[in-house]
Formats: C-alpha cells, structure tokens, sequence
C-alpha cells in the first residue's frame, strides 16, 4: 500500500459519495415530509444530506462520519409541543463535538424556547414553516464559520507542533556511497508510496524524509514528525490519533493527533521499530483500511497522509526474533531506503564541515572561515560512531572555542578511536564515561535503543536525551 486513501463514509439516509468541499448537512426531523422537503430544497444547492428521523438516529450518525451542520428539530414523538426532547439533544450534540454548528427548528417556537436552545449552544433558530432564502443564508454561514474554526484549530496545532526544520531541505552528498540514496528521492519522492529509511544514529534519516516531502506533490501541506520510539505505551493512541476531552483522567480537551495534523501532507515516523507489538497492530488497521478514531470517540475517521518511516535497528532480524510485525513492515517499506555511515563516505566529509562550520559560524557571530590543515586531518581520520550529527556538534563546539578564523585539532576535541587500547577509566572524565557505555552498548545491541536502555538501566526517553547530547 503507498497511500493512505481518503474514502467516503456511507450514508444512513441513502446520500451520495461525498464531493470534496461540498458542505455535509445531517437534517434531524421525525416528519418524512418535512425531511422530504428540506432534501428537495438542500441538494440543488449543493449540500449534501443525510437524515435522521429520531435522536438515536441523529447521535448515530454523528458517531458514524463527520458533519459540516446539523439542522434539527426540537419535537420529536416522545415531547411534542414542549421542546424539551430537542433542547436536551442539542446539549448532547454539543458534548460529542463543540465545533460543530447546530441549527434548531420547531412548529411551537417561543422566544423562551429559542434563547434556551441557544444558551445550551445552539448556534441559530428557525421556525417553521421556515423562509428557505433565509434558511439557506443560514446554513451557509455556519458551515463557513465552523470550517474557519476548524482550520483555525489545526492551525495553531501545527505551529505549536510541526513547523520547524528547512523548507527546502539539501542533502550534501558528492560520495558514491550516497548516489543511490539521491537518485531514490529522486525517483520515489514524487511518489506516494511508503518508504522505511535505515541507518545507523546520526546518517541523516531525518532529512532523508523531509526532501521526500519537498520533491512531493504534498510539499505544501504538513511535514509532521513523531518519534515513534520515544512514544511511551500509555500515550500512544493520543499520541498518533488525538483524544476526546474525558477520554481519561488527564484528558482535559479535545486533542488533535498527528495523523489529523499531517491529512494531505507526510507523517515522518522515527524509531519505527521500537514500537510495542499491542501497538503496532493498531498502526497496521490504519494503513490498511484508512481509517482511524480519537480515543474516546467512536466516530470514524479517515487518513489521507503519507507514511515514511525510519529505523537504526535492523527491522528484518526484528521480524525474525518476533518482535516486529512481518505485515506492518510489508506495509511499511514498499521503498526501502538504506544510509550509509559517515565512516562510508569520507569524502563527503570536508562538503559536511565547511557547511556546518558556516552555518555555526553565522550563527554564533564567530569570525571562523575554515579548517587548520591538522584539523581537516583529525576529521578525515576520526571513526564518527555518531556519524554526521555527532559531526555536527563537533564543529559548533570547535566553533565555539576557536580563538582564530581557522578551526584547530584541538578545537575539534574529539575523542580518540577506540580500536586501540582502551582509555583508562580513572583518566576519563564523567561525561567521556557515559558516551563510551552508550556507545558500546549501542554496538552490542546493534542500534536497538530498547535493549540498550534496559541493559544501562536507563528508560528509554533517558538514553535518546543522552544520545543526542553526545551526538550518538
């Protein structure tokens, strides 16, 4: 599967697959002529209607699919001059989502009636027998301020969440090694197919994904990034698919998921192998039917995004010892994309440094403009367990202590290999201590950050803080 599609919802009232754009009215009446009525009047104005003709009818629609306005009736047979019926409808229609619009109607409307329906939220009144210009004006006015609201809502959730990183990101490669990988994003990123990049910590997996967003057709719509591994079990679900207000203890509001923030955009899983199992059957049902709930909320709801995943560990030796889903990798890597180490492709090393080196440089306000011959040397020749990230925050600490225009060996500070005699333990510092327990088993566990948290008695939010403080 390369997409997830967009498909529409059937309709309770025999309505038509849904247009996109085209406003989406639930009409809640117990008269079939008065529902008759307002379906001959809607449809050539290009609503599309669905219809109920109880409020069990009308909640379980709303459960169902999602609503542009419902427009409904206060009487029903159980109440019907009173409009209590109604009036305790609209608070429930309310409490299953707060940004949907609903406009009342009755046959026995007072002013008391129509300010309680509005007090309870109600957004508009109509008597009947209803003005149909007025009718009309109405409907269109909520459906544009609800609509409004929503981009409003998923909006702010993005700039809180999602806009960060280059618009146009630029992968610095000129290495043999990494030709492939240009000419995969070359070739897949216009794509929608599903693609698994692999690589040790530190390749560039991260900017992979985003330069197959930029080449894309959704390049306009949201890059959303979720680091799958670092998603504790309890909050998965949230996480990934949003939440309802009071769907547990914490849950004090509605809560938008990263599938709803990237719809028609790219959702960039990382550290997908680190996902429990009881989840990972849960990721799977969304790739394979498009569909998805907020927890909390039984209403389905439907995925148009596409899924590029990343890993460190070797996912296939994962399947192999049952810790991976064999049908959740087939959906996953119908494109697999491999990086290479930086130990792979020094001669990309020096293009990396000079652009690091700027970039710090700016950045910091330093009046460094290059490398010293011994430290393009201490580069060229250093083991870069960390790869390029720890290149990286090597440069910008090299930067940083620099007192020239040219960068230093001694700047650069870097450990040495260890493929030598080991570095007594008492002539290390803390720090040095740490990264070389976590570097080794990082090694030992084959990238697995799971297993190498559990073997330093470390969770695992605590060994990616230290991965990245060390650049590892």
């Amino acid at each position: 599967m390369s997409t997830i599609p967009v498909m529409p919802s059937a309709g309770g009232g025999a309505s038509p697959a849904a247009v996109p754009g085209q406003p989406r009215v639930l009409v809640a009446d117990d008269q079939s002529d008065v529902l008759e009525a307002l379906r001959l009047l809607l449809k050539p104005e290009g609503f599309q209607i669905e219809t109920a003709a109880s409020p069990a009818g009308l909640l379980a629609a709303l459960d169902a699919r999602e609503f542009d306005v419902v427009l409904m009736d206060l009487n029903y047979a159980r109440d019907t001059t009173s409009g209590q019926e109604g009036l305790d409808l609209v608070s429930q229609v309310r409490q299953t989502d707060p940004a949907l619009p609903v406009v009342v109607m009755t046959a026995w409307g007072t002013v008391d009636v129509a300010v309680e329906a509005m007090r309870r939220g109600a957004r508009d009144f109509i008597q009947k027998p209803w003005d149909n210009a007025r009718l009309l004006t109405i409907l269109r006015t909520q459906v544009e301020l609800a609509r409004a609201l929503r981009r409003g809502q998923r909006l702010e959730a993005e700039n809180l969440l999602l806009r960060g990183g280059d618009a146009q990101p630029t992968i610095i490669a000129e290495s043999p090694s990494m030709q492939p990988v240009l000419q995969m994003v070359a070739r897949v990123g216009p794509s929608d197919a599903n693609v698994l990049i692999t690589g040790e910590n530190g390749t560039g997996k991260g900017l992979v994904a985003r330069a197959l967003h930029a080449v894309s057709p959704r390049a306009h719509r949201a890059f959303v990034t979720v680091n799958a591994g670092g998603v504790s079990e309890g909050v998965f679900e949230s996480e990934l698919f949003g939440h309802m207000k009071g769907a547990f203890t914490d849950a004090k509001s509605d809560r938008v998921g990263r599938f709803e923030l990237a719809e028609g955009g790219t959702l960039f899983l990382d550290e997908i192998a680190n996902v429990p199992l009881a989840q990972q059957a849960k990721l799977l049902r969304v790739l394979e039917t498009g569909e998805y709930e907020r927890l909390g909320s039984s209403r389905t709801r439907q995925a148009n995004v596409r899924l590029v995943t990343a890993t460190n560990a070797d996912v296939h030796a994962e399947v192999a010892a049952g810790r991976f889903r064999q049908d959740l990798l087939f959906r996953l890597n119908t494109i697999e994309i491999h990086l290479p180490a930086l130990r792979e492709r020094r001669e990309d090393i020096p293009l990396l440094g000079a652009h690091f080196l700027k970039r710090h440089a700016r950045h910091h306000r330093k009046p460094v403009t290059g490398f010293a011959p011994d430290a393009m040397q201490a580069l060229l020749e250093h083991a870069w367990p960390g790869n390029v990230r720890e290149l990286d925050h090597a440069i910008e600490r090299a930067v940083l202590m620099s007192a020239g225009t040219a960068v230093r060996a001694g700047d650069l500070a870097l450990r040495p290999a260890r493929d030598g005699a080991p570095t007594r333990l008492e002539d290390m510092s803390l720090e040095d201590v740490e990264c070389f327990l976590i570097t080794k088993a990082m090694a030992r566990y084959d990238g697995n950050v799971s297993h190498a948290a559990r073997a330093l008695g470390l969770s695992r939010s605590a060994l990616y803080r230290r991965l990245q403080r060390y650049g590892l």
